[in-house]
């Protein structure tokens, strides 16, 4: 059994404490990343992954070693979060571009170009947001874990070939809509 099994069992079992400090210890520098690449901001990355550990140790009796590692089952639901999030209310009315006030310029080139950048990342997340679920989960997976449509099938716990074909659509559908904005 290995050593993320044996602190699960512990968690189930006697609700100990130091075992859920140690498994969240382990992936929480991993998750924090992974939150931060989608929405670019820190405290708000920090709050997601707090809530996410909430949600693993809540629910930690529902993860079931047959169907997936633990790994797999955190990024699942660190995928679902992130999408919950930016369905929220509190990212539609949060502020998403910095202002330029706030901007430290070292020259105007790079500052065009970080800019331009930026808006064209917001105008892809506008897109993937508005799409369904399992294909925003996908394109998160693929972006930002850099996962490979084998892992994210494992994740998703659905056909590689359903991974690729949605994922395959969802590029034409951004790609179409993102020329549209």
């Amino acid at each position: 059994m290995d050593k993320d099994l044996k602190l699960i069992k512990r968690i189930i079992n006697k609700n100990d404490k130091e075992c859920a400090n140690e498994l969240i210890s382990k992936y929480y520098k991993e998750i924090y990343i992974y939150v931060y690449k989608q929405v670019s901001d820190k405290e708000t990355s920090l709050d997601l992954t707090q809530e996410i550990f909430i949600s693993v140790l809540k629910s930690i009796h529902n993860f079931d070693k047959d169907k997936s590692s633990f790994r797999t089952w955190l990024y699942k639901i660190s995928t679902n979060k992130v999408v919950d999030y930016y369905r929220s209310k509190n990212y539609k009315y949060s502020k998403m571009i910095e202002s330029i006030e706030d901007k430290e310029i070292t020259s105007k080139d790079d500052f065009v170009i970080n800019l331009e950048y930026k808006e064209d990342v917001n105008k892809i997340q506008s897109v993937v947001n508005k799409l369904d679920t399992q294909y925003q989960e996908i394109f998160r997976l693929k972006i930002f874990l850099e996962s490979t449509f084998s892992e994210i099938s494992k994740i998703l716990q659905v056909p590689e070939s359903t991974v690729k074909t949605k994922y395959y659509s969802m590029i034409k559908v951004v790609k179409r809509e993102f020329n549209n904005i």
